[in-house]
């Protein structure tokens, strides 16, 4: 997931930013002796942003505290990381730990690249969020770890509420609803900026209904768009679509939400805690009327479902030191710097314990709840291609805003989904 901008610009920050099975100790590392690990170095590749200076330094000088050993951190680019990442795991030094995109760590297990980490999952994972831990699994074994998460909330300009006479902020889908509506009746503001192919949010109320994009046809992967549950979503979305002036043949990032937000004429929009600082850059006095709150759901006991978007750690199978990088996970994971680096990135960490780090970052606080109860797009390998330009998600979610039948626009879409589910990866 790609991310950066807030702190820079004041908001409390939300950094969002993406091969390979098995290995015992054997080639994959030594048992420490009474030296510990003196004189070794671990690798560990990092994306830019993900990690700040400051954790870097602190966990550096624990781990070589408690393993003698050294790590260097080599910072990496999203753009380009995936053939990287693929070419360095086939050599015969590829970097020992590594972040990896949650969504996109099934396709690196299935080449046989991720080290199985099942023995560190029993030894420091009991309490990591289910749901956050979900794309660290493929086929059963655990080949990654949990790392940092983010996922969509409510901006909204509490300026523009208040004119409206609201003055709390809803806790059901249809307070939500019916809070926009006021706002549509009772001032000139847009109620929300809700542009048609806002798919990420879309997969979110996907989740929400218990559906999925996906389902198997005998071996194979096919759309499952057509399913009541993703007709429900889509219903939803039109609903809450058809109080926005936005487009609906665009995404959020044609023209930037953050900007349309920025002129000061919409009541809210569902995003990244992060696009506040589009906003607050096209626009500074805009900051102090910017509030968050958690996407409402059906009911006010569960928020509505989200996309996690997010990092895992993995471990090279091909490492000569796999012990070693272990050991670094162990403390990398730690209560300790998940909750330095929840504080000061405002991520969420991968235990619900450690949330209480989030305070004070609003944002992030409206992000948290929604975790437990979120979820990813499919964590196959095949979805992959799915997701290229046209993506026929947007195309879908398009037609039914224009009038089709959610029936009708999955079996537009449905020849175009399935050929990309049945490409060779």
């Amino acid at each position: 997931m790609k991310r950066k901008l807030i702190a820079a610009i004041g908001v409390a920050g939300m950094l969002f930013s993406v091969a390979a099975c098995g290995g015992d100790d054997g080639d994959g590392g030594k048992k420490a002796g009474a030296d510990g690990y003196a004189g070794e170095t671990l690798t560990v590749w990092v994306m830019d942003g993900s990690s700040p200076d400051q954790w870097q330094k602190d966990l550096a000088a624990e781990f070589e505290k408690k393993t003698k050993a050294k790590v260097t951190f080599e910072v990496q680019q999203w753009n380009g990381i995936q053939q990287k990442l693929t070419t360095a795991l086939s050599e015969e030094n590829p970097p020992d730990v590594f972040e990896i995109g949650n969504t996109q760590t099934p396709a690196y297990a299935k080449t046989g690249g991720l080290a199985d980490l099942a023995d560190l999952k029993s030894e420091i994972g009991g309490e990591w969020t289910e749901s956050l831990n979900e794309s660290s699994i493929f086929e059963g074994k655990q080949y990654a770890a949990p790392w940092y998460f983010a996922n969509r909330v409510v901006l909204y300009n509490k300026k523009v509420w208040a004119d409206a006479g609201l003055k709390d902020t809803p806790k059901t889908r249809d307070e939500f609803y019916d809070a926009l509506k006021t706002i549509g009746d009772k001032t000139d503001a847009e109620p929300i900026y809700l542009p048609g192919q806002n798919w990420y949010h879309f997969v979110g109320l996907v989740i929400g209904e218990g559906g999925e994009l996906v389902k198997k046809d005998g071996d194979t992967y096919v759309s499952n768009l057509d399913d009541p549950k993703v007709a429900a979503a889509a219903e939803t979305y039109k609903k809450f679509q058809a109080l926005s002036e936005a487009p609906k043949d665009k995404d959020e990032a044609t023209p930037q939400q953050g900007e349309v937000f920025a002129k000061g004429k919409t009541g809210a929009f569902i995003g990244m805690g992060w696009e506040a600082g589009i906003a607050i850059k096209a626009n500074p006095k805009i900051e102090k009327e910017i509030g968050y709150f958690t996407i409402p759901g059906e009911t006010a006991d569960k928020p509505e479902g989200v996309f996690l978007g997010g990092s895992n750690l993995a471990v090279a199978a091909g490492s000569k030191k796999q012990d070693l990088a272990k050991e670094f996970l162990k403390i990398a994971l730690s209560d300790k710097f998940e909750g330095q680096l929840a504080k000061l990135n405002g991520v969420i960490p991968n235990k619900e314990s450690l949330q209480s780090n989030l305070e004070g970052n609003a944002p992030a606080e409206a992000a948290a709840p929604a975790a437990a109860v979120g979820g990813t797009t499919p964590l196959i390998p095949e979805w992959a291609a799915v997701e290229n330009a046209p993506n026929p998600i947007k195309t879908y979610l398009t037609a039914v805003l224009n009038g089709k039948s959610p029936a009708e626009a999955a079996k537009q879409v449905e020849g175009e989904f399935n050929k990309r589910l049945a490409q060779q990866q």
